[in-house]
């Protein structure tokens, strides 16, 4: 079947044979307009229309047998849908009295309300599970910011309490060093006292003995 073959099969359902040529002039030029931009075109029941990229490669000239250097390009792909295949391999029977590939459902081709509410649902979905995500990210992160702090204070108060009991200690160290001072200066002058009055007493000894002396020598000159 070829092109005008189609249109007039079609040319009764759609009300003449103009009709039909300009539905399928206007069908084929959306689907290749779309494979050409990268587009998938899928119809359910029937099959997929998508664009395929080959890289380089070498192949065989089937005449010559020389091999031949093949450029990257781009090639069209048909894949029939499962619906077509069971048709074409008789695991299903044609209907006779309507139509082979399966009407699409209600709200696929204007993008009805109910798909419209799926992806709204969807999204919403989505934007609650980020913002929790995200609200358990943040009182993870809470917790480590004040932890340092709170070290850093209490590092600080142990430092000062540290050097508090530093200077205490200092302080007690030099009062012990005063009255230990004071204790020696106070013995020192107990020890020097003594020595004085002993020395008072010794010299009116020895004047008294001397004085025993001279009486003596006087007594005996004068015998």
């Amino acid at each position: 079947m070829n092109k005008a073959q189609l249109v007039e099969a079609i040319a009764d359902q759609l009300g003449g044979r103009q009709q039909a040529a300009d539905a399928v002039d206007v069908v084929l030029d959306a689907i290749v307009r779309a494979v050409c931009a990268g587009d998938r075109v899928s119809v359910t029941g029937f099959g997929s229309f998508e664009k395929v990229d080959r890289p380089a490669r070498y192949a065989r000239n089937p005449q010559t047998g020389e091999r031949v250097r093949v450029k990257k390009t781009s090639v069209p792909r048909f894949r029939a849908g499962q619906g077509f295949k069971d048709l074409v391999s008789g695991a299903k029977k044609l209907p006779k009295n309507d139509v082979a590939v399966k009407k699409a459902p209600k709200g696929s081709l204007s993008g009805g309300v109910s798909t419209q509410k799926a992806a709204t649902k969807k999204a919403a979905a989505k934007k609650s599970t980020a913002k929790k995500t995200t609200g358990k990210a943040a009182a993870k992160k809470a917790p480590a910011k004040t932890a340092p702090a709170v070290k850093k204070t209490a590092a600080k108060k142990s430092t000062a309490k540290k050097a508090a009991a530093k200077k205490t200690t200092a302080k007690k160290a030099t009062g012990k060093k005063t009255t230990a001072k004071k204790a020696t200066a106070k013995k020192a002058a107990a020890k020097k006292a003594p020595a004085k009055k002993s020395t008072a007493k010794k010299a009116p000894a020895q004047r008294s003995a001397a004085r025993k002396t001279t009486a003596k020598k006087a007594a005996a000159r004068k015998k």
